[in-house]
């Protein structure tokens, strides 16, 4: 008889230091929200309304994620000097499933293949951390990493607007993914 594994305790992930981090389990999260966005705008020339837009984007995007269970927000500005910044985002969210009730890889895969859009790529890959169900589209990369123990889904929610899940910030984010590892439970 083998004795299931248990949920993990936390997990790790490889995060370039440039990355600006939002914890979304705290209640401060806007303000360190508002942090990187008037960082990221200090000093430039361009019209108020553009950093508003941004700040109103990214808190969009935390709250959406917030209602799908996100736990942290990195950020990192991949525009070129001189132009309003668009950053690469990653949403880490580990979304409410009753334990034991998570499809398996191969039934999530085919149920989100089902939803997606023709130009979206989706396939069942293994990385350390476990099998995964990878959605690529031209400009992001999902990472739904099911969790030991049968504790549902991690996601990792990566999107890169300039540069494209193809190029070198496509391959970043791809390492990071696979840097993910589990934090045995107690």
């Amino acid at each position: 008889m083998t004795v299931p594994e248990a949920p993990p305790s936390d997990y790790r992930i490889l995060v370039p230091r440039d990355w600006f981090r939002v914890d979304l389990t705290q209640e401060r999260w806007r303000g360190q929200l508002k942090t990187y966005v008037d960082k990221e705008f200090a000093g430039s020339r361009i019209s108020a309304v553009v950093p508003r837009r941004v700040w109103v984007t990214l808190r969009n995007t935390a709250e959406k994620g917030l209602t799908r269970g996100a736990l942290e927000f990195f950020l990192r500005t991949e525009s070129p000097e001189g132009t309003a910044p668009a950053p690469a985002t990653l949403l880490i969210s580990w979304p409410p499933m009753p334990r034991g009730l998570a499809p398996t890889v191969e039934e999530f895969a085919e149920a989100l293949g089902e939803r997606t859009s023709p130009e979206c790529d989706v396939e069942v890959i293994d990385l350390p951390a476990g099998r995964t169900v990878c959605i690529r589209t031209v400009a992001s990369l999902d990472y739904h990493v099911r969790m030991p123990g049968d504790a549902g889904y991690l996601h990792l929610a990566f999107s890169m607007p300039l540069s494209g899940s193809e190029g070198p910030m496509g391959s970043l984010c791809e390492a990071m993914a696979h840097s993910l590892r589990w934090v045995p439970g107690r």
